[in-house]
C-alpha cells in the first residue's frame, strides 16, 4: 500500500520522523493510555504504534481541529485502520478545516486496498453523501474493483446498495449482475443483488412487472446447474407474497420435472415438489412416475393403487417418499428430512 505521498510503507517506515522529534508537535504534550495499575493481559505495542497514539489522545482530547491533527489521524488510521474513535474525530476536522472530500474518498480508497472490510466503509459513506450524486460514478466503480477481486465481498456490496439507494445509479444495474452471473452462475450475492434491483429500482416497476422475464431467466440457470441452489430459492423469491401463485405457475413443476428425468442433481428439484405439495400442489402421473423412478429398492414398498388414496392420502404418499429419497441422497441434512417427514400428517 502506498503512503500519502506516494511511498511504499516500507520505505515510509525507513524514513519515518518520530512525533516527538518533529518541530511542529514540540508544544504538545503525549497522553499515555491509561490500563490501570493492574491491567490483566497488557497489549504489546510497537514503539511507534504507541507514540501516534498517545499524541493523538492529546489532540483528540483538546480537540484540536488544525492540519497537523488531521494529519495525525491519518498516521493513526495506517496503523490501525479499525479505530473508531479516530475516523470519527476525521470527519469532525475535515468538516472543521473544509477539506476537498475528493482527496479524502482517494485517501480512503488507500486503505480499504490493504483492508476493505473495516471501518473505513463507513467513513467512505459519510465522505460520498457529502458529495453527492456527484460521487456515484466514483463509488459504483469502486465497489467494481473490490468485486472484481472477491465478488462475494459483504461490505462492498452493502455500500454498493447503499450508493444505489441514496446516490442512484439503477439504470444499469440488472445488466452489472447478468455479467457477474454469467461469470459465476453460483455466486449467490449476484443473485441477491438481482433481487434487490428488481425489488427496489424505481425503473423497472417491481417483482410484479419483471416476474415473467425474471422466471424465463431463472430457469434457464437452473435447467444449465440444476444443482445450484441459489437459482432454486431466487426462483422461490420471484413469488414471495404470493404462494399461490408459485404452486400453479405449470413453469414452477415444468422445470422439476424436467430436472427429475434427468436422474442426476435432482435434490433441489425434489425439495421444490415437497414444498409445493405442502402447500397444497397436487402431482400429475408424470411427476409421480419421475419420482418413484428415484426411488431404492430398501425404500418402503407401499404400494397403493392410485384408485385407493385419495388426493390428500396421495399427496401425503409421495411426500413421504420425497423425504425418504432425500434422508439418501442428501447426506448432510439426513436429520432434516427425516424432521420434515415427521412434521407430516400420519396416514389415515
Amino acid at each position: 500500500m502506498e503512503s500519502r505521498s506516494g511511498e511504499s510503507e516500507g520505505e515510509e517506515e525507513q524514513r519515518r520522523v518520530p512525533l516527538r522529534e518533529r518541530a511542529e508537535w514540540s508544544d504538545v504534550t503525549p497522553v499515555p493510555q491509561n490500563d490501570g495499575p493492574s491491567p490483566v493481559v497488557p497489549i504489546h505495542y510497537t514503539e511507534e504504534f504507541a507514540e501516534v497514539m498517545d499524541y493523538f489522545r492529546a489532540v483528540y482530547l483538546a480537540d484540536e481541529r488544525s492540519p497537523r491533527a488531521l494529519a495525525l489521524t491519518a498516521e493513526a488510521i495506517q496503523f490501525n485502520s479499525g479505530n473508531y474513535t479516530v475516523w470519527h474525530f476525521r470527519r469532525l476536522l475535515l468538516e472543521s478545516l473544509k477539506v476537498d472530500l475528493h482527496s479524502e474518498l482517494k485517501f480512503v480508497e488507500r486503505m480499504a486496498t490493504g483492508n476493505s472490510k473495516n471501518y473505513q466503509m463507513h467513513h467512505r459513506r459519510w465522505v460520498a453523501e457529502k458529495l453527492g450524486p456527484e460521487a456515484r460514478n466514483n463509488e459504483l466503480e469502486f465497489t467494481k474493483k473490490i468485486l472484481s477481486i472477491d465478488a462475494k465481498h459483504y461490505h462492498a456490496w452493502s455500500h454498493r446498495q447503499w450508493v444505489l439507494q441514496v446516490l442512484g445509479g439503477w439504470e444499469d444495474e440488472l445488466n452489472y449482475c447478468t455479467e457477474l452471473l454469467e461469470e459465476d452462475i453460483f455466486n449467490n450475492s449476484a443473485w441477491n443483488q438481482r433481487y434487490f434491483v428488481i425489488t427496489r429500482s424505481p425503473f423497472l416497476g417491481g417483482l410484479q412487472a419483471m416476474r415473467e422475464s425474471e422466471v424465463l431467466y431463472t430457469i434457464e440457470a437452473i435447467i444449465a446447474y440444476p444443482e445450484n441452489e441459489s437459482s432454486w430459492r431466487y426462483l422461490r423469491g420471484l413469488y414471495k407474497g404470493e404462494t399461490t401463485s408459485w404452486v400453479n405457475d405449470p413453469q414452477t413443476s415444468s422445470v422439476c420435472l424436467k430436472i427429475l428425468r434427468t436422474k442426476s442433481n435432482y435434490l433441489f428439484a425434489l425439495s421444490t415438489i415437497l414444498d409445493l405439495i405442502c402447500f397444497g400442489y397436487q402431482p400429475n402421473e408424470e411427476i409421480r412416475d419421475a419420482i418413484d423412478a428415484l426411488k431404492t429398492p430398501d425404500m418402503d414398498k407401499q404400494n397403493l393403487d392410485d384408485d385407493e388414496r385419495g388426493g390428500e392420502q396421495q399427496n401425503l404418499y409421495i411426500a413421504r417418499n420425497i423425504c425418504s429419497i432425500l434422508e439418501q441422497v442428501d447426506p448432510i441434512r439426513t436429520n432434516y428430512w427425516i424432521w420434515r417427514k415427521s412434521r407430516l400428517p400420519p396416514s389415515v
